[in-house]
This record gives C-alpha cells, sequence and structure tokens, in this order.
C-alpha cells in the first residue's frame, strides 16, 4: 500500500495556497478598478438611502456570481458563442447609453427630493436590485474576465468544490467591496457635499457611463 509522503502533502497545500492568492489578488485589482458598477453605484448612493443603493450592490453582486459559476463550472464554450457575446455587447451599450442620458438630462435638485419619473430614483429595493442585476448581466466584459481569470489561473486538476469556494470568495469580495463603496459616498454626501457638487457628481457619473457604454459598440 503506498503511502504519499508528509512532504508531498505540504506542496500540494502550498499549491493550492498560492493558487488562491494569485487568483484573489487578480480578481480584487479589476474589482477596485472603477468601471461601469463603480459609477452606477455612485449616483445611487449620492441621491438615495443607503438601503437602495446595497440593493443596487446586491444585483451586481448577483449578476457577477452567475458569471462566476459560468466560470467554475468550466463552461468555455459560452465565450465561443459569438452570438450571443454580440447580443450583450449591443444590449450592454445602449442600457449604459439609457441611464447615461437619465444623469445627464436630470435637473439641479435637493438631495432628498423624490422623484416619480426617473427609474433611477425609485424607491422600491427591488426595482435597483433589478437595475444593478441588469448592469452586471449587460456588460459581456464580465463573463469574459471570470471565463480568462480561471483559464489562466485555476489548474484544471483543481477540484469543483474548490473552484466553487473560490467563486463563493469572489461573489462576496464583489457584494462587500461595492457595499463599502456604497457606504462610504453615502455618508460623505450627507456630510459635505453641496447640491452643486452633487449635480457636478451626477454629471461625472452620467458621462462615465456613457463612455463605456460608447465603448461597447466599438469593441
Amino acid at each position: 500500500m503506498l503511502v504519499a509522503s508528509p512532504s508531498l502533502f505540504t506542496f500540494y497545500r502550498h499549491q493550492i495556497r498560492m493558487e488562491f492568492i494569485i487568483l484573489a489578488t487578480a480578481h480584487f485589482m479589476a474589482l477596485i478598478t472603477p468601471g461601469p458598477d463603480f459609477f452606477l453605484i455612485m449616483q445611487t448612493a449620492l441621491r438615495m438611502r443607503l438601503k437602495y443603493a446595497w440593493a443596487v450592490c446586491a444585483g451586481i453582486a448577483t449578476a457577477n456570481g452567475l458569471y462566476i459559476s459560468i466560470a467554475v463550472l468550466g463552461l468555455e464554450y459560452v465565450r465561443t458563442m459569438h452570438h450571443l457575446m454580440q447580443a450583450l455587447h449591443y444590449a450592454g451599450g445602449m442600457y449604459l447609453l439609457y441611464i447615461a442620458v437619465l444623469l445627464l438630462k436630470a435637473p439641479m435638485r435637493t438631495i432628498d427630493v423624490k422623484e416619480t419619473n426617473n427609474i433611477l430614483r425609485l424607491r422600491d429595493s427591488k426595482k435597483q436590485f433589478l437595475i444593478g442585476l441588469t448592469s452586471g448581466i449587460l456588460n459581456p466584459k464580465n463573463i469574459i474576465f471570470y471565463l480568462s481569470l480561471f483559464t489562466a489561473m485555476v489548474s484544471p486538476a483543481t477540484p469543483l468544490y474548490r473552484r466553487s469556494l473560490y467563486g463563493v470568495w469572489m461573489a462576496g469580495m464583489v457584494l462587500g467591496w461595492d457595499m463599502m463603496v456604497a457606504l462610504v459616498i453615502n455618508r460623505r454626501r450627507r456630510v459635505d457635499l453641496s447640491e452643486i457638487r452633487l449635480f457636478r457628481m451626477e454629471k461625472i457619473a452620467g458621462l462615465a457611463l456613457a463612455g463605456f457604454g460608447i465603448a461597447l459598440f466599438l469593441h
């Protein structure tokens, strides 16, 4: 009967640890880089109560979790479905441009003014969740990123349960980081942001989202 040596187990644990560290570091560096999700969260946290910004965060994290699941299961063929990827590019571009137009057209107003004609200002956690979910689903860079990450940094020999733990960690990091960003922005706007500064930041978010939307069309 063959018994693996302690040194072999130590080497295996070291390999697993290094794989996770590299994967988690690459994911976190991408997470802290401002993208469409950041500006979507920012505009919600600037104008609405924290629970609505967190609902957007939950939607974004759910969308990321879906794409992470596809990567964990090794469904690489999804990337070869050109019609699907092209549809995501165009749909994502149109959605971001739509959100951008709503922000750019919005007039200057007080922080807590209630609006009923702007979907971005609806005081409904479920609808804010759907806004975040739609943004995450329609961003094709999410699925491309996660598939590339698992292909390049996770060994094919890594068992499914361990890949699943990686996925749970990443989805949790997306939710935790986004909620922290929303918390910081929401608290700051009530402390030292005037209406004019809020107005300008809202326009910056609109321009940024428009830029991301145009980039999807040109990609």
